[in-house]
């Protein structure tokens, strides 16, 4: 990965991050709790990276100088984007809608990360068969429940949010199930 193209994904999670704090009304708690998710979710996919890397899984290029990983990483953190939005799931849907999150996450992390390496080969390559898929998959989703926990540690939990309402809850139903009664 060169510097231009660490500068060009750096400006485009930017400018999602930017769409994404408009469209969820996201406070400074949430953006500064999305931020530490992206931190955390960086870190452990460079962890993840280098473990990859020594059991033979992938052959990744990726200079190693401390001013480079360092410049990865600032770019890098607005994906915290993601944070906002699971915020959002978990407001809106609870548990439940965090696990089919996962799911998908699971499910899609490889493609996307197998697209990427087609696009740019000079990135690197992965090794064939299922265990490289497996870690990819499993890094997605472990990178998701650290930022979505670092991001409610920050911001709080979703579902103390006072406009938060489940789907499965009648337009009356609060958070803890009681509903507010109308007299006439």
């Amino acid at each position: 990965m060169t510097q231009q193209q660490i500068y060009f994904f750096g400006f485009a999670y930017l400018l999602v991050l930017l769409v994404v704090i408009v469209l969820t009304r996201a406070t400074l708690r949430r953006i500064a709790g999305a931020l530490i998710g992206g931190v955390i979710g960086m870190a452990v996919l460079l962890g993840v990276f280098v473990l990859g890397q020594s059991a033979g899984l992938w052959h990744m290029v990726l200079p190693s100088e401390p001013s480079y990983l360092a410049m990865a990483l600032i770019a890098t953190v607005p994906s915290g984007f993601v944070f906002l939005l699971t915020w959002r799931i978990a407001r809106r849907f609870g548990g439940r809608g965090l696990v089919v999150a996962a799911i998908f996450v699971a499910i899609i992390g490889p493609v996307r990360t197998y697209i990427y390496l087609a696009v740019f080969p000079e990135w690197g390559s992965y090794t064939p068969g299922p265990a490289s898929v497996l870690v990819i998959s499993v890094a997605y989703v472990v990178v998701g429940v650290l930022g979505h926990a670092a991001m409610r540690l920050v911001a709080g939990p979703a579902g103390a949010d006072g406009s938060a309402r489940r789907p499965w809850e009648g337009k009356d139903q609060g958070e803890a199930g009681q509903g507010v009664h109308l007299q006439n």
